[in-house]
């Protein structure tokens, strides 16, 4: 598992989903599309619409670009 990015701040977040481990899945909060609490990323910095995050919870880092994210779905309780 990689170590937390020495830049990432807890002040810097964003609620995307993460592609490794999808922490919040099954949070009510974040299942209401509210910028839950507990279930974010690490916002390590942006170009344009690109942003660079990283998982506090499993240390994925990636980039996607917002201009072209889709919505989460989730399947109704």
């Amino acid at each position: 598992m990689l170590p937390i990015d020495p830049t990432a701040d807890p002040c810097r977040r964003a609620w995307l989903p993460c592609p490794n481990c999808d922490q919040g899945a099954d949070c009510v909060e974040c299942q209401s599309a509210a910028n839950c609490a507990s279930h974010w990323q690490y916002l390590l910095s942006s170009q344009a619409t690109v942003v660079h995050l990283q998982c506090p919870n499993c240390a994925t880092l990636w980039s996607t670009d917002t201009r072209k994210r889709t919505v989460r779905r989730y399947k109704a309780a």
